[in-house]
């Protein structure tokens, strides 16, 4: 396998000839430790497994966000963590979030993205490009996107790439980034000895809390940083987003774990800034904010398990996760262009339950499979100019 090029790669792109990395002393500082005279109240921090990083409880998940401002704002709240990835906003995210931070030091933040496994040239032309969109030399950390099995956190040839990628210089932290089988992924993720870092969807409306809870402990303990992504659980417990989630409740509920090193909410608004970046000084939770979770009604809401139950009694095998993932993003984001561009990457089509005489696919939160698919499918079919990208916070 040929090794990534980083000479000549750094001496014909936007980054310039300098390919050293930098470490980061401010993020690897232990605790706060303000200076005197300011008035901002210490920061929470925690370390990020064996990385030698130590970073604030809330970081800034940009995946939705479209404001350079936010960044901005949120260096400001002391956040130095953004965690996005090569495929949102169609490359867009990227370029917005290293336009930003080439205003700034390259040691007084922390990028992380995501590149998704096809093949190792595609896995390597895809994270050069994310380079160039971030106008950086390297990522702080770079996942391998989306991987839900312990095969794939295992394949042999995706971990010599992931090996070359850290050796050549392009990512100073590799890991894996996982929406469903959480427990087994990051199990995996310890005896793969390669990453070292797992963004793993954690939050109070998995019914499998408690294997996610012991897996995160053990991971933690192997060395493996773990950060939390998914955390509000799709943002309402309604399609019509007339019943919406205590957003920093749940966020602080993931936090109370300290087997989790950091989170990434999603910020598209300046209100939800600094709601989230408030956490980062006071994560207790009150009994007010935890009985607005409704712990005692596990059933309903949009966000799914991604258990996979459903797929096994489907006469079909379809990507349920990924069709309910798509309804998250569509009615608890409020973002229909997101939730499309999932449904056309599954390929399956508009309608696909068209034809069953009757649903044999169950849900453990007793979700209507066929209805969700129908509605959310339907959008592989609209022009994208009819969709709104609006952004709920």
């Amino acid at each position: 396998m040929a090794t990534l090029n980083r000479r000549d790669f750094l001496k014909h792109s936007i980054l310039g000839a300098s390919g050293a990395i930098i470490a980061a002393p401010i993020l690897a500082a232990s605790g706060s430790n303000p200076r005197a005279g300011d008035e901002k109240p210490t920061v929470i921090r925690r370390p990020l497994g064996r990385t030698g990083l130590t970073l604030p409880i809330v970081s800034f998940g940009v995946m939705r966000a479209d404001n350079p401002g936010l960044i901005r704002a949120a260096l400001k709240e002391g956040i130095v963590h953004f965690d996005t990835a090569h495929g949102y906003q169609r490359g867009s995210n990227e370029e917005m979030l290293g336009q930003v931070l080439s205003e700034y030091p390259r040691d007084s933040f922390l990028v992380a993205t995501k590149v998704g496994w096809d093949d190792p040239e595609d896995f390597r032309g895809k994270l050069l490009l994310s380079l160039r969109r971030l106008k950086m030399d390297y990522v702080d950390i770079l996942y391998v996107h989306g991987v839900s099995s312990r095969d794939e956190v295992l394949d042999k040839e995706i971990l010599e790439v992931v090996r070359d990628v850290k050796k050549s210089g392009y990512a100073r932290h590799a890991g894996v980034s996982t929406h469903k089988n959480e427990p087994e992924v990051m199990r995996a993720a310890i005896e793969s000895g390669v990453y070292e870092v797992v963004l793993t969807a954690i939050n109070f409306r998995q019914d499998h809390i408690a294997d996610v809870k012991k897996a995160a402990a053990e991971a933690a303990q192997a060395g493996i940083g773990i950060i939390a992504m998914k955390t509000m659980a799709g943002a309402y417990f309604d399609k019509g987003r007339t019943d919406p989630i205590n957003c920093k409740a749940a966020l602080k509920w993931v936090l109370q774990d300290e087997n989790v090193c950091t989170s990434i909410p999603g910020i598209t608004t300046f209100d939800a800034l600094a709601q989230n970046a408030s956490v980062n000084a006071d994560a207790t939770l009150t009994a007010d904010e935890l009985a607005s979770l409704r712990l005692e009604k596990p059933q309903g809401g949009l966000y799914c398990n991604g258990c996979e139950v459903c797929t096994g009694s489907c006469g079909r095998a379809l990507p349920i996760p990924e069709l309910m993932r798509s309804y998250m993003y569509t009615y608890g984001y409020g973002n229909a262009i997101m939730g499309r561009d999932l449904v056309t990457s599954l390929g399956s089509g508009i309608n696909p339950c068209a034809g069953c005489d009757s649903c044999t696919a169950q849900c453990v939160k007793g979700f209507d499979i066929r209805e969700r698919i129908a509605d959310v499918s339907r959008l592989a079919a609209m022009p994208e100019e009819l969709l709104t990208g609006a952004h709920c916070a």
